[in-house]
């Protein structure tokens, strides 16, 4: 009989109903069970096949020990349809001839897995090694790069216990969906905290998740400084597959650990208890090793504190404001600002990055303080008298932003929301008290500057000179688009050296100071600088490629202490040779450097100078306590930057003096 196009090993006859008589009936041998031919056989020649078919009941089908041992889960399918389709009609078809089952041959083995069992186990144990490993790194890492020590890798993660238990309880659908989403949430905790180990490295403080990610085109053209436009490209693609990389890693890592965990959860189960009590008894206990908790709930405080660092960003708008509102210079009459100074040139200028570690430091501290002194006694003998202190940063390692408008506001900005609304508003800001006067006019002089910055008018600067306005043809010196030389030079003959001008007061940044500090340009005779164009074949000759300096941060803080004495140099010079009884230069810094030149928790101080010849300006300062000369001593004052506007304008003002 044919099934599923396959010839059926089974036989039916129905067996011939005898008349009944007074002999005994005949009774069929019964079939030994450990016997292939039935009892009392021996000998005879007929199949055991067909004598089963001789002997079965109408409706009964019955198949050879041979036959069920010769046939596959796909034949005994075969089998029970047919007995099915016997029984419902009651007659058997007459018996085909079975044909010889053959013998079933051994599969051959086709995957790698089959033909190496014992690789495919180690590999697989390999691989949900691994993705414990990450998990356990991912929740217990630290933040902040400067915290990697062992003891912070041999904690007990309180999050991955109840995140295991967790998933345990769940219905296998829930449960896998729930590991999809612990997957993506360490993929984010992940990125979080290298963002963080960033931060911390170069502005000694946490991301922000709401602020921050204007400071990541900040980063790029770091890149491109340091790599060229080809490597910054090349970061920037990598960095993308990273963070996809780990999200991705992260999901399929807690899938893996996911079925491992239900597949044995019973033993499953009793880890998790065991844990679970240790983590109790060593947090109830604090126990440590090598100064670090044993028991770590380091990631859930991370997010407990960043969401409370957002929630903390919305109150602290309201409270800026109410701050910014209270002025106590807002409603003072034009003619009664700033009178002190009147008739003379005021230039505020910041130097990038100039922090108080480039003097206390031993390594750059005494080689830069040659300079100081020598510019000092130049000042000196051009008839000049200085005077010297430090203020306090809100920021360090970058956000120079934030350092110029403390300073010009008098109010402490110290992220980017604070930065938004103090130019969103009307704060008197210092450089805007110059121009409320009508006594100068105010210019801005931002060689950094290379796009559209509308919040120039928010500081009360007549005219902004980018670096498109400045006129320079020469190359960038990595981050810096020209050498502080060069923008001093482009002052003078743009607003400076024009005769029969009107008193000015002009804000100048001055960048060549500005990370990663190569290559740095050359003090040139000024009669050389030209448009700049000279500069092309200096830097191929002298400069330094920044990519070279930054595998070694001993050579990282030489080139930065350089750079700081290159734009000191150029300042004063330019003071020395256009300045007269008239001018008054405020210069300072705007932050620290990063920690690749101050080390691991630095202070946020930056030195200031004010520098006159007319004594008249320094007598209205003589109360500040402040260091003879342009290196500010250890125990000068230190004033957080954002109390410098009032203290300054009160100094200059009506009244006179200053206030300690």
């Amino acid at each position: 009989m044919v099934f599923h196009g396959r010839t059926s090993g089974l036989s039916h006859t129905p067996t011939p109903q005898l008349p009944s008589t007074d002999h005994e009936t005949a009774a069929v041998p019964e079939r030994s069970p450990d016997d292939d031919n039935p009892a009392g056989t021996e000998g005879k020649a007929e199949p055991t096949d067909k004598k089963a078919a001789l002997t079965a009941e109408p409706g009964e089908t019955k198949t050879s020990d041979t036959d069920a041992d010769a046939t596959d889960d796909a034949d005994a399918t075969d089998a029970t349809d047919a007995t099915e389709d016997t029984e419902d009609t009651g007659t058997a078809e007459p018996a085909e001839t079975a044909e010889p089952a053959e013998p079933a041959e051994t599969p051959t083995p086709h995957g790698w897995r089959e033909r190496r069992p014992g690789l495919a186990r180690a590999l697989a144990w390999t691989v949900t090694g691994l993705a414990l490993v990450l998990v356990l790194f991912v929740l217990i890492v630290p933040n902040d790069i400067t915290k990697f020590e062992p003891a912070r890798f041999v904690r007990v993660p309180a999050e991955g216990i109840l995140g295991a238990g967790l998933l345990l309880l769940l219905p296998p659908r829930t449960r896998k969906v729930m590991a999809v989403a612990l997957g993506v949430g360490l993929g984010l905790l992940t990125i979080l905290k290298l963002l963080d180990m960033g931060f911390y490295w170069t502005l000694d403080r946490p991301f922000d998740l709401v602020l921050d990610w204007i400071l990541l085109d900040d980063a790029q053209s770091f890149m491109k400084d340091l790599a060229g436009e080809g490597g910054a490209l090349a970061a920037t693609i990598g960095l993308i597959v990273l963070v996809a990389a780990l999200v991705v890693l992260l999901v399929l890592s807690v899938l893996r650990l996911t079925r491992l965990m239900v597949s044995n959860r019973h033993t499953t189960g009793r880890t998790l208890i065991v844990l679970g009590t240790a983590w109790i008894t060593c947090s109830t206990l604090t126990l440590e090793f090598s100064g670090v908790p044993v028991a770590s709930h380091s990631a859930a405080t991370l997010v407990e504190n960043r969401v409370e660092a957002v929630r903390s960003g919305l109150r602290d708008g309201k409270a800026f404001q109410k701050q910014a509102d209270d002025d106590a210079f807002a409603d003072v009459p034009p003619d009664q600002l700033l009178t002190g100074l009147r008739g003379k040139d005021v230039l505020i200028t910041f130097i990038e990055s100039y922090g108080r570690s480039a003097i206390d430091d031993p390594q750059m501290g005494e080689p830069l303080g040659e300079t100081l002194e020598q510019k000092t006694k130049e000042l000196t003998d051009a008839g000049y008298a200085s005077r010297s202190g430090w203020l306090r940063s809100p920021i360090t390692g970058a956000g120079s932003w934030l350092g110029h408008s403390t300073f010009l506001s008098g109010l402490w900005i110290k992220n980017e929301q604070r930065y938004r609304n103090l130019v969103s508003g009307d704060r008197l800001t210092l450089t805007e008290a110059f121009r409320r006067t009508g006594a100068w006019r105010t210019v801005g002089i931002v060689p950094g500057t290379q796009m559209a910055w509308p919040e120039g008018k928010y500081f009360g600067l007549d005219h902004i000179y980018d670096s498109d306005e400045l006129g320079y043809k020469g190359p960038k010196f990595s981050w810096s688009t020209m050498p502080d030389q060069y923008t001093l030079k482009a002052f003078e003959e743009l607003e400076h050296g024009k005769a029969d001008r009107e008193p000015i007061m002009a804000e100048i940044i001055l960048t060549s100071s500005h990370n990663p500090w190569a290559p740095i340009p050359q003090t040139i005779p000024e009669d050389r600088i030209g448009d700049g164009s000279v500069y092309h074949s200096l830097q191929k000759k002298e400069g330094k490629d920044p990519a070279e300096v930054w595998k070694d941060p001993a050579n990282v803080r030489d080139e930065y202490r350089k750079s700081i004495e290159y734009s000191v140099t150029s300042l004063v010079d330019y003071l020395a040779k256009y300045g007269s009884k008239d001018t008054v230069l405020v210069f300072l810094g705007d932050h620290q450097p990063n920690k690749t030149i101050t080390g691991e928790n630095p202070n946020y101080d930056v030195p200031i100078s004010i520098v006159a010849q007319d004594p008249k300006v320094l007598d209205k300062i003589s109360d500040w306590g402040w260091t003879d000369g342009l290196k500010p001593a250890d125990n000068a004052p230190e004033w957080r930057m954002d109390k410098f506007r009032d203290r300054f304008m009160t100094a200059f003002g009506p009244q006179g003096g200053g206030t300690s």
